[in-house]
């Protein structure tokens, strides 16, 4: 009877067996997953657990799991998100940064905080005095850009700054399994009453930037001016010089035709008038005029042309 009763309840004992064995295995063992790494502290020993997977585990108070993540984390502070910092020419700026950081070495890194927010808390204050340190070591016009957006001779790119700001942060959190992997500027600003200043300041530099490009323009065009006063004077001078030559040429051959003019007075006239009227009529001109006055006289038909015979007289 007794033994028709155990394999009447076998199905309930056979699940309560299951679950037995998976609270047994919940309470001895944990899982591990790819981008976490663990802490097992045996009465308060570490131990570290990198490889994932199942793993077993005595139950607390013999054992503790502390899970940590292992990828890199974007942390932009607390506190210090967006705060006031004064360059070393004691002007104030606003600035936030940010830090991606992943744990290097878990073990110091528990040793050290024990949690991620314990750990981002120190981070934090970190984070504030190299960013105070960083940003104090320039004056204001190094660190605000304001001309045309380009860094002009003296300025500081914002990346050097990162860079220091990095550098700081390796070097104090490092001994605490912390690596920075980067260090950015996330924001960047001034106050209203240091604005005020600052536009002051552009006005007053682009005033002096206008000047001096007013000064090379008038430079310039006075050199361009006076480059082209002495070319027109050249041409003016080779001008001359050439009319000269050419007149010099021109009263020469000239003098050779008043030798030949000087024989016959009479012919020399008469080739003078003819050259006026081929000047005075061009084309097809209809004119009326008075053929006594020269240079018409000698279309009247009683003109007789210098050299030659007069016509009979019937």
């Amino acid at each position: 009877m007794a033994k028709g009763n155990f394999f009447k309840h076998w199905p309930t004992m056979l699940l309560g067996l299951i679950v037995a064995l998976i609270l047994l295995t919940a309470v001895f063992s944990f899982q591990l997953n790819q981008t976490e790494i663990a802490v097992v502290t045996t009465f308060g020993r570490p131990a570290v657990v990198a490889e994932a997977g199942l793993h077993f585990r005595w139950p607390y108070p013999f054992q503790k799991v502390y899970f940590f993540d292992n990828r890199i984390r974007c942390y932009e502070g607390s506190s210090g998100k967006m705060e006031e910092t004064v360059t070393n020419d004691k002007h104030n700026i606003i600035v936030g940064i940010y830090v991606n950081y992943r744990i290097s070495d878990v073990a110091k890194f528990f040793s050290s905080f024990k949690s991620i927010p314990e750990a981002e808390s120190f981070l934090n204050t970190q984070m504030r005095s190299a960013k105070n340190a960083a940003f104090g070591l320039y004056n204001f016009d190094q660190i605000i850009t304001y001309t045309d957006g380009k860094a002009a001779s003296g300025k500081v790119g914002l990346d050097q700054i990162s860079a220091n700001i990095k550098k700081t942060l390796s070097d104090e959190t490092g001994k605490f399994g912390i690596d920075i992997v980067d260090v950015g500027i996330n924001n960047l600003g001034v106050p209203k009453t240091v604005s005020e200043k600052v536009f002051e300041r552009m006005i007053a530099e682009r005033k002096t930037d206008a000047e001096g490009y007013l000064a090379e323009g008038k430079s310039a065009a006075e050199e361009i001016r006076v480059k082209a006063n002495l070319e027109r004077d050249k041409k003016i001078a080779d001008a001359q010089a050439e009319a000269l030559k050419l007149r010099a040429e021109g009263d020469a051959e000239a003098a050779q035709y008043y030798k030949e003019f000087a024989k016959d007075p009479e012919l020399a006239e008469f080739l003078r008038k003819i050259e006026a009227l081929r000047v005075m009529i061009k084309g097809r001109t209809t004119l009326i005029i008075n053929t006594d006055m020269p240079p018409f006289d000698i279309l009247g038909k009683d003109t007789v042309v210098p050299g030659s015979k007069p016509a009979a007289t019937k």
